[in-house]
């Protein structure tokens, strides 16, 4: 294996003209502060790793759908740019490993970095010429060199500051002239920080044009199975790669007349955009469109993504999109958001059993036997996540629901049953696991699911609703307890209820904002009659604070009860 050094003015050179990325590679994903920390290594002589390239001969260059390195990163639209190849008569180099470095440089060095901070912001990369190096051998996490994403040059706070836009330093073949260039702009400081400047500049300069930061091997073959294979080896020592990757960029490859890679990105942000927003990955949908094609096995095979079962998951796309758009948006409806879903491939038996219905509006029927499947279905959904039906030998546990589903049609009532029996459960919840919720902690995996159920008639169209503290936890520790003059027993009683479900409530944004650390019993005063039966607070001649082991004592009493009810 032959590996060839390389400079990073040769890189910046090379990206969207010679090198480019192939439909298997991740998108970017790095901060900031990450690629300031990758430019600190860079002038501080540290390696940077190797890089490895795949050789597309131009003959086949037309087989494989390529993609442009980022060079303005936006965080609202995070997708790399299909490269057009229509004009290149050439071979193309493609980078397995290395895109999250390569793209940091063509960033720091040509391009901006925009993402949400409290507002959009468009930053620039810049090296603070001022400051002197300052090696933190104690903490080798801080920068030695004071590199920064800011949106413009101006100095802020009182240190001494020059802010050098990085990627100005590609402009001069010479440092000399690089360092001439800001001759007058350092004319006004002292000798020594003109030193420094003038240093920090050669120095950027010679790491940019002269020094061999890396190398790179390039693989030659033109066998995609041994190109795959490459790529999953180099990028096992980092994020593991998931078979919903190769799926992605094998059915990129192998659609007919679809984009695969923007039909996926594209839809997959749609389903997160239904409600008040989800967090479904590519994963999610690309085992969804196995699950949904007839015939097809579900589990992340390289050997299962023929050309012919992607050309199945291709004719099948309309009704996989419909079916799984259907399906958020009626548990959207039902009061399941982000935090709630822990359990997404529960949703997949649901999708299917809709798109076998046919009916892409069964979200918002009104027909009597619509309205009893989707009260049957939200209570499959929750008491398989509740149940953990879904925690291990998934694709077996799916493999046998689809098995159930296969013969449903138009008028079939959802086979709730069934699917109970299939997976062993029981279609409620036993005292065991009643004791069990009423422990759940304050945003705990499960936490938000089960409050939920505590408001079935709540209206959750497009509403945010937070997880709230009866009884303000603020006053729970233990020095104020004992300053109460409470003893011991009573302390830890408090202590072991106040972060569990029977001191919590859902509350909308603005209710929770009003409330803050309010007392409860003078908040309650302030709320409307309904409230109390709404958020099942028990009937309590007083709701002060010494109130509280009787109030968690009977509210769970009317939790229990309220979840026996489901």
């Amino acid at each position: 294996m032959e590996y060839i050094p390389v400079r990073v003015s040769d890189l910046i050179r090379q990206l969207n003209r010679d090198l480019y990325l192939p439909a298997i590679q991740r998108e970017f994903v790095w901060r900031p502060e990450r690629i300031e920390r990758l430019f600190d290594s860079m002038m501080s002589d540290f390696p940077i790793g190797s890089f490895l390239y795949w050789k597309l001969e131009q003959k086949n260059k037309d087989e494989w759908p390529v993609y442009e390195f980022i060079r303005d990163f936006d965080d609202e639209d995070p997708h790399n740019p299909a490269a057009n190849m229509s004009g290149i008569t050439r071979d193309v180099t493609l980078v397995l490993d290395g895109q999250q470095r390569i793209t940091s440089l063509f960033i720091g060095l040509r391009g901006s970095y925009r993402y949400f901070h409290y507002r959009w912001r468009k930053l620039k990369l810049y090296l603070n010429l001022l400051k002197a190096p300052t090696p933190n051998e104690e903490n080798p996490e801080e920068l030695t060199y004071s590199f920064a994403f800011r949106e413009n040059e101006e100095p802020k706070g009182d240190k001494p500051q020059i802010w050098y836009p990085v990627g100005r330093i590609l402009d001069f073949e010479d440092a000399e002239d690089a360092k001439a260039d800001m001759k007058a702009r350092l004319a006004a400081v002292g000798e020594e920080q003109r030193d420094n400047a003038q240093r920090l500049i050669g120095r950027l300069h010679n790491r940019v044009h002269t020094t061999l930061i890396g190398n790179y091997y390039e693989e030659r073959s033109q066998d995609y199975d041994k190109v795959l294979q490459v790529f999953v080896r180099a990028n096992s020592g980092g994020q593991p790669l998931e078979y919903s990757d190769l799926l992605l960029a094998t059915a990129t490859a192998k659609w007919d007349s679809l984009d695969a890679r923007s039909e996926i990105h594209d839809f997959t942000d749609s389903l997160n955009d239904i409600g008040t927003g989800y967090n479904f990955g590519k994963d999610f949908v690309l085992k969804a469109s196995l699950y949904l094609t007839d015939g097809l096995p579900i589990q992340y095979k390289v050997k299962n993504f023929t050309r012919q079962n992607l050309r199945l998951i291709e004719a099948n796309w309309d009704n996989i999109k419909q079916a799984l758009s259907t399906t958020v948006r009626l548990i959207s409806r039902f009061g399941f958001n982000s935090k709630n879903v822990v359990a997404p491939l529960a949703l997949l038996p649901i999708a299917l059993y809709i798109m076998k219905l046919g009916n892409w509006s069964f979200d918002t029927s009104s027909s009597v036997k619509d309205a009893e499947a989707q009260v049957t279905i939200r209570k499959w959904f929750v008491f398989t996540t509740l149940k953990n039906a879904f925690g291990s030998s998934t694709d077996t546990t799916l493999s046998r629901l689809r098995e159930l589903l296969k013969d449903c049609n138009a008028t079939t009532p959802f086979p709730a049953i069934s699917l109970y029996n299939s997976l062993g459960i029981e279609p409620r919840l036993s005292e065991t696991e009643i004791a069990r919720i009423l422990e759940y902690g304050y945003q705990g995996r499960y936490t938000n699911l089960a409050l939920s159920l505590l408001y079935p008639d709540r209206d959750w169209k497009d509403a945010v609703f937070h997880e709230d503290h009866v009884f303000p936890k603020t006053e729970f520790q233990s020095s104020k307890l004992k300053s109460r003059g409470y003893d011991e027993s009573k302390v830890q009683l408090y202590l072991s209820k106040f972060n569990t479900l029977v001191n919590l409530q859902l509350l909308t944004e603005s209710e929770n904002l009003s409330k803050n650390a309010t007392p409860f019993d003078e908040w309650l005063e302030t709320r409307e009659p309904p409230f109390r039966a709404r958020h099942l607070i028990p009937d309590l001649s007083v709701y002060g604070f010494d109130a509280f082991g009787e109030f968690q004592k009977n509210r769970a009493e009317l939790i229990a009860a309220a979840l026996n009810r489901e």
